[in-house]
């Protein structure tokens, strides 16, 4: 399996309707590399993967604005992307895969329900220290 470095930035701040996204770093070996990027793509709420190598230079950048579609079909598209992933695995010992992932509607829910319960607890605080 792959050597998780599992390195998140927080989310960025869309105010525009858009869907937030968080980015998260990976080390693969590069013989593991083309089978973690179909497992990154069947995943579904990945938006982007860069492949860099140890040096942190690009090699690849994959957008997967389709992402949601059935994975079986994706992976057909991605035939010729995924065959020059070979190619770079098989030359570079260790790689570095940066995921964009889109966040579930539901977590920023539950941010935004905690943000609220928490600001009723400090405000009852605030109010029992006045009174």
């Amino acid at each position: 399996m792959s050597n998780k470095d599992n390195q998140m930035t927080p989310p960025e701040n869309n105010n525009n309707g858009e869907k937030r996204t968080f980015n998260e770093e990976l080390e693969v070996a590069g013989s593991q590399l083309v089978e973690r990027v179909k497992e990154l793509i069947e995943e579904g709420n990945v938006r982007r993967l860069i492949v860099r190598n140890q040096e942190g230079r690009t090699l690849l950048e994959i957008p997967l604005t389709i992402g949601a579609v059935a994975g079986g079909a994706i992976l057909m598209a991605f035939g010729p992307v995924l065959a020059a992933l070979a190619v770079i695995g098989a030359l570079v010992a260790k790689l570095k895969i940066e995921i964009v992932r889109e966040e579930p509607d539901a977590i920023v829910q539950d941010a935004k329900e905690t943000g609220r319960d928490l600001k009723r607890k400090v405000d009852d605080v605030k109010n029992n220290l006045e009174g």
